[in-house]
Order: structure tokens, then C-alpha cells, then sequence
């Protein structure tokens, strides 16, 4: 059996859309909450599949779920001020509580389900470490299926790389970065009947929808002003998209936020087609002339991307176009911001309580950028998307605060980060009392 992610005939990526109307559709987001009464169920446990109404795919026999989505939206006082905004203004939306630590277990339990609905025995991704560890602690947990992970042979954090390969995934270090990996992949995938896990699977996407419900649960079902987000390969921009357009057309919602997709400068596609040569959703007709073209040059002058934030470290999003569209949904923008922006903001993340990994932070040093610029008001109501946890990339963390940016040219193979305006350096003390005891009064 085919299991197909695009189409056969003009290779754009399949969409999920449901007949509503011969759907049980809640009459409001709030009988959702009745749920939370029954947490010893692991789907109303769950802080995707409690939504189940809301991805109507699966039977609940079919679900697997390790307890994803138990994650928080925490107003951040500290990053609030960072960014500009008006007290209790800025949110932080933490998905690093996964189990796999990172948002991508919203889309895994949806596509691992999938995958069992079909009678996959085979599963594969390519990642810069978020995905396959996500995939891996599912088929090892579960023990559904065989995993295969594809990773660059470039940079990637050894924190994410580690969990693949302890939860016993059969890794593959491709000659190349993310983007070739990902094309083996799908070659692989298409070749020997092999379930394929990246967000081009449209499956993957229907769950990572789910943090937008728990958004604006946590907002006691009030839609914020923005959504801001990192973009990588665009799913989690697509699926957000794909959530509040649906719950506008089902009246569960009055109206939609605006999204804010933040690249980071050394991996800015998406940037520079939107912001830079206009291009648009438009039906999904528009476009494709110039896009073809910016791949074009790209691979004839070999750009690559290049930015610590490896979760994002891409250059060919793979849901370019259903971003695009949720763009055009959202009235959003698109934003670029260096790796130096993308550190201090981590650093002042962690000052407010949360770590994060580098990806994560492109989300608040966009909302300080968009505040600048004047495009987000001090009185808005921010949500700054937090996709993975601090021990992701632990790498980044200390050589940051350690205060010697050279590090990150000798550990990471990054140029470009000068200071480290926010950096909480050990100190170095005698082992004396004494002397420990001056320390602390300084």
C-alpha cells in the first residue's frame, strides 16, 4: 500500500480537511474542559488528543499517546520588559515539557497514530535532532514500529542527537545538511513503502494545531493579539494557520490573531521570498516563478544555511506554500534576526525562569524586533512560542555565559556573535572560606 504525503501528479504536499458538517462538533472551546475531570483517560490526559474533536481522523482505539502536551503559557514579566511591552503582556508558550522535550510530540502522537492506523512496520525522518528524537521516543515507547532517523553531518546538538540514539533509533549521518537529508529521506521513504514522519506529513501537522487550543485554554479561551514563532520548515506556521481558520469557520472563535514568523538570518528563506520579492499565497497559484527561481540560484552559488539555532538551520521549508496560506489567514509578517539577537534573548528568557534552545528564542527576538519597528503595540497581547528545551543545545548556553564568544567560532563553527550583553559567568574562587564569603558580598 502507497502511503502518499504529496501528489502523485503535481507534487505539492496533501492537506487534512474534514466534512464538518457530518462531524460531533463542540459548541464551544469550553466543553473541552470537562476533560480535565477525567485526566486518569489517557486521551483526555493528553494535551492533544483531549482535542480529539478538533482532529477527527482516528478512533480513540487507534491513539497512541505517551502523555504529550502537558505544557504551560506563562506571562514573563522579565521578557515582557526585554521585548517593550505593557506589564502582563507577553507570554511565553513553553513546549519544551514534552517528553522528548521539544513541540514536535504534538505532531508525533498524531503521526504515530496514523501510522498505526495504516500497519506501518517502518518509520523515518530526517531532523536536525528535534524530529528524530521525537519519533524515537514514540516507537520505542510504544513499540510500534522500526525507526530510521536521517541526520546532517554538519552541526547539530549533541543533546538532541543523544536521545535518538538512546531510545534505540537506527541513525543514518547523511553527507550533507538537513535539506539533503531530507530529499534521501523521502527518496527512501518512497522507494521501500517506508511511513514517513517529517511535518510533510500532513498527519504530523493536525497535532501541532493543538498548541494553539491549549493557548487559548490557558487564556481562558480569549484570542491573544499575535502569535509569534520561529520558522524552520514551516509546519508549526502551517498548522497554526490551519487551527484558527477552522475554528473561525466553526464559530468556536470571533476572530483570528496575527502571526509573526521569525527566521533566523543565516537560514531566511522564507524571509526573503515574503518580505523581500512579495511573494503570497494568492490561492496558491502565485509565486512558484519566483520561488523556482530562488532555488535555482540557490544551488547554483551552493548557499547553505548557517545559524547556531539549529532547529531552524533550513533552507528549503518543505511547507513553504501552506505557510504562505496561513499567512494570508493570520495577516501576518516575516522576520529575520541574527544569532547574536537570537542569544541574548535565550539569555533573557532564562532570567525569566525558562530555558530554552536557540530556535526557541528567534521567537522573542522577533517580538522585540516587531515591537521596535512599531508593527506589535505595547498594549497587545503577545504569545511567543517556546518549541524545545534548554538541554537541547547545552553547548550554546555555557559558551554563551561563559563570556567568550571566540568559543563559538572554536565549538560551534558560528562567527558573527560579538557579546554577550546578558552573561551570567561562573566565578572562579579560592577554595577558602574566607575568600568565598567576599565573593558573595561583592
Amino acid at each position: 500500500m502507497d502511503i502518499l504525503t504529496s501528489c502523485p501528479d503535481c507534487g505539492s504536499l496533501l492537506d487534512i480537511e474534514y466534512e464538518w458538517d457530518k462531524l460531533p462538533v463542540p459548541s464551544s472551546m469550553r466543553e473541552f474542559e470537562s476533560r480535565w475531570s477525567n485526566r486518569r483517560d489517557p486521551l483526555d490526559f493528553s494535551g492533544v488528543w483531549r482535542f480529539r474533536n478538533l482532529l477527527p481522523f482516528a478512533a480513540d482505539k487507534d491513539i497512541v499517546t505517551i502523555g504529550e502536551g502537558q505544557t504551560i503559557l506563562q506571562q514573563s514579566p522579565v521578557v515582557g520588559k526585554y521585548v517593550g511591552m505593557n506589564a502582563g503582556g507577553l507570554f511565553l508558550q513553553y513546549e519544551g515539557l514534552n517528553p522528548s522535550g521539544s513541540f514536535k510530540d504534538n505532531g508525533m502522537t498524531a503521526a504515530s497514530t496514523h501510522a498505526r492506523m495504516v500497519g506501518a512496520k517502518v518509520a523515518a525522518c530526517a531532523s536536525t535532532g528535534n524530529t528524530s528524537a521525537s519519533l524515537a521516543i514514540y516507537a520505542s515507547t510504544a513499540q510500534l514500529f522500526r525507526v530510521v532517523v536521517f541526520v546532517g553531518s554538519g552541526k547539530i546538538a549533541y543533546g538532541k542527537l543523544s536521545q535518538a540514539l538512546d531510545y534505540h533509533a537506527k541513525t543514518l549521518q547523511v553527507l550533507g545538511d538537513f535539506d539533503d537529508a531530507l530529499e534521501r529521506v523521502r527518496e527512501v521513504a518512497g522507494e521501500r513503502g517506508i511511513y514517513l514522519c517529517n511535518s510533510v506529513n500532513p498527519f504530523r501537522l493536525e497535532g501541532q494545531k493543538t498548541i494553539m487550543y491549549r493557548v487559548l485554554e490557558s487564556l481562558n479561551w480569549q484570542v491573544p493579539d499575535w502569535i509569534v514563532v520561529p520558522g524552520g520548515n514551516l509546519g508549526n506556521s502551517s498548522a497554526f494557520g490551519k487551527a484558527f481558520t477552522e475554528l473561525k469557520a466553526l464559530g468556536l472563535i470571533d476572530r483570528i490573531p496575527r502571526l509573526a514568523v521569525i527566521n533566523a538570518a543565516g537560514a531566511n528563506t522564507l524571509y526573503q521570498l515574503y518580505e523581500q520579492q512579495g511573494v503570497r499565497w494568492d490561492g496558491g497559484m502565485s509565486g512558484d516563478s519566483v520561488v523556482e527561481t530562488f532555488f535555482s540560484e540557490m544551488d547554483s552559488e551552493n548557499r547553505k544555511a548557517s545559524t547556531l539555532a539549529s532547529a531552524i538551520e533550513i533552507n528549503r521549508p518543505v511547507n513553504l506554500k501552506k505557510c504562505l496560506r496561513a499567512l494570508d489567514a493570520c495577516d501576518g509578517v516575516v522576520r529575520q534576526v541574527t544569532d547574536q539577537e537570537i542569544l541574548d534573548a535565550k539569555a533573557q528568557v532564562g532570567a525569566g525562569g525558562f530555558g530554552c534552545e536557540p530556535a526557541s528564542a528567534a521567537s522573542v527576538a522577533g517580538a522585540k524586533r516587531l515591537r521596535a519597528e512599531g508593527v506589535i503595540a505595547p498594549s497587545d497581547r503577545v504569545v511567543c512560542i517556546l518549541t524545545g528545551h534548554q538541554l537541547k543545545d547545552p553547548d550554546a548556553t555555557v559558551a554563551y555565559h561563559s563570556g567568550n564568544t571566540a568559543l563559538f567560532e572554536e565549538k560551534l563553527g558560528m562567527r558573527g556573535v560579538k557579546t554577550a550583553e546578558f552573561a551570567n559567568s561562573p566565578v572562579v574562587v579560592e577554595n577558602n572560606l574566607q575568600k568565598i564569603i567576599e565573593v558573595l558580598e561583592r
